[in-house]
């Protein structure tokens, strides 16, 4: 609260700021413009006689053009501030005068103050940033080959960013090489074509590296990058699984001889962990779900430690597939637990699964009039928890917005998260008659949940992570939503107005040039008094030499 108070008494100080720097811009201007036309060594009231007989002869056709240029200029204005907000989300306006014009009133040692004062607050906050915004290896990502690089022969486009490929090939590097990989030729061809980044540089060194031995990273290269369907990424990875099969029983009889064996063995463990969980996506992928779901569930017996690949949101998605609402919940307990990271898949399947027993029966207007039973509101609470945990994902479920190809890799709370999950799982909550209209009753939750209910306060970092991840053709998705700065509505609401006179004058000119003498003799009758005293006070002879200069 204190944190919200305070911001908006900066936003407020610097509108003020812009407010009073704007008005006595105009009046400065307003003044000069006088004095130009005015510029003859009169006594003051001959001054004011004249600006009187001044004003009274101006056409209709002058305040037209007054108002009309006032219009022109606010407009203009107006599309610069809106275009600068849509580029950079912030106010050109409200930035000029908070950088340069409040430190010249003041407005740095109250900053330096509060700054000082919640040093240790920004510095939790900011680790907090860090942890929230990590990037992470999609478990559900598609194979470049025979899916992504499909999509760019057909459309053209590039479906992945190269800042998602670089962390792919460090992801590469991390799990499929180690230091003793210089001794064998194959593994040492291999931990080059990791570093690589021209793809075809890479498929010819995985060639290269199968002319020596049987490399399972070799295949592993050529089933995700050259295979160009599915069928052939699954015979690759039989092939691999065959070579680093023979590669981990070798390393695993070993590994206590030293470091050097020990660090060959972890290596080994997940070249073979990441073939058999990926020959498990090919039979999910060939219709084969019940083959797919057996992989799976082996493969979380065997490295039950192996927490690293999200494994178990693989098979959530297939048990789903499956219609197995019963193993997904026994799934569900075992990782939907307090101590481990959330995910969208683990919140918004739990969420469906509460949805499931009270959609088909559920009726907004009916619900409003007897209230919400036990089931209805536990379904309630589950929608509420998975929005807060990731708002961007109802827009794809409910199809308000378009779907792309997911990237490699995901931000947690991201919409880049939102179209992983999507893509796999909006064919599941069609399935469920009723889940996207109870979906569609909480599509305003996520607004006022920035601030964090259950789940840490959604971080501040995720658009510009999200960017960065995902193709350029998509509009990424932006939560809390941008409000418009007050000097946009401002200058829009000044534009209208004087629009607005320009055509009364033009319309209505006598009654409009009535208004205008009236309204100027009101903005005048101050200065006036003030020179009337000023002249009653300093001797005339003063304020000859005065006018003169």
């Amino acid at each position: 609260m204190a944190e919200a108070g305070s911001g908006f008494l900066e936003q407020l100080k610097s509108c003020i700021v812009w407010s009073w720097t704007y008005l006595w811009t105009v009046w400065f201007f307003l003044v000069l413009f006088l004095v130009y036309i005015l510029r003859v060594p009169l006594r003051i009231n001959d001054n004011l006689s004249t600006v009187s007989m001044f004003l009274n002869t101006l056409t209709p056709k002058f305040y037209v053009a007054l108002t009309g240029t006032s219009s022109l200029i606010s407009g203009l204005i107006l599309i610069f501030e809106w275009w600068y907000f849509r580029k950079y989300g912030t106010s050109f306006i409200e930035q000029v005068s908070v950088s340069h014009l409040r430190p010249l009133l003041g407005g740095v040692d109250n900053n330096s103050s509060n700054n000082s004062n919640s040093s240790n607050g920004d510095s939790d906050s900011n680790r907090q940033s860090v942890s929230e915004c990590k990037v992470w290896r999609n478990p559900l990502n598609l194979f470049r080959g025979a899916e992504y690089n499909r999509y760019t022969w057909v459309t053209g486009r590039e479906p992945l960013t190269y800042y998602d490929m670089n962390l792919s090939a460090q992801d590469h590097q991390t799990f499929f090489t180690c230091d003793s990989d210089h001794l064998r030729p194959a593994d040492a061809i291999m931990q080059k074509a990791w570093r690589e980044r021209n793809p075809q540089a890479r498929i010819s060194a995985a060639h290269e590296a199968l002319e020596i031995n049987e490399c399972a990273t070799a295949y592993i290269l050529l089933a995700e990058e050259e295979a160009t369907t599915i069928a052939e990424a699954e015979k690759l990875f039989k092939q691999a699984l065959k070579a680093g099969d023979g590669c981990y029983r070798r390393s695993q009889q070993l590994q206590h001889h030293g470091s050097q064996y020990e660090a060959q063995h972890r290596r080994d463990t997940n070249v073979l962990v990441y073939i058999k969980r990926r020959l498990a996506m090919c039979a999910r992928r060939l219709g084969r779900t019940r083959e797919a779901v057996k992989m799976m569930r082996d493969l979380m017996k065997e490295f039950p430690l192996l927490s690293m690949f999200n494994i178990h949101e693989n098979l959530l998605e297939a048990l789903l597939e499956l219609q197995a609402y019963a193993d997904v919940q026994a799934v569900l307990a075992k990782y939907d637990d307090i101590s481990l990271p959330k995910s969208a898949t683990i919140c918004y399947t739990a969420a469906l699964l509460k949805a499931r027993a009270v959609s088909d029966k559920f009726s907004p207007e009916a619900a409003s009039r007897r209230g919400l039973s036990t089931a209805e509101m536990n379904a309630v609470e589950a929608i509420h928890r998975a929005v807060e945990f990731n708002p961007h994902v109802p827009k794809y479920l409910l199809e308000m917005k378009s779907l792309i190809l997911p990237p490699e890799h995901i931000l947690k709370r991201g919409d880049s998260e939102a179209i992983a999950y999507a893509f796999f799982h909006l064919a599941h909550w069609k399935r469920v008659e009723g889940a996207l209209n109870l979906l569609h009753s909480f599509r305003m939750i996520p607004y006022p949940l920035e601030k964090g209910h259950l789940f840490y306060p959604y971080p501040i970092c995720t658009e510009t992570a999200d960017r960065e991840l995902l193709p350029s053709f998509h509009e990424v998705s932006v939560y809390p939503k941008k409000e418009l700065p007050f000097f946009i509505l401002f200058t829009a609401g000044l534009c209208s107005f004087t629009a607005m006179l320009a055509l009364l004058t033009h319309q209505f000119p006598e009654l409009m040039g009535v208004f205008a003498k009236a309204f100027l003799s009101t903005l005048f009758a101050p200065l006036n008094f003030v020179m009337e005293k000023v002249e009653s006070i300093l001797p005339s002879s003063l304020w000859h030499q005065l006018t003169r200069i």
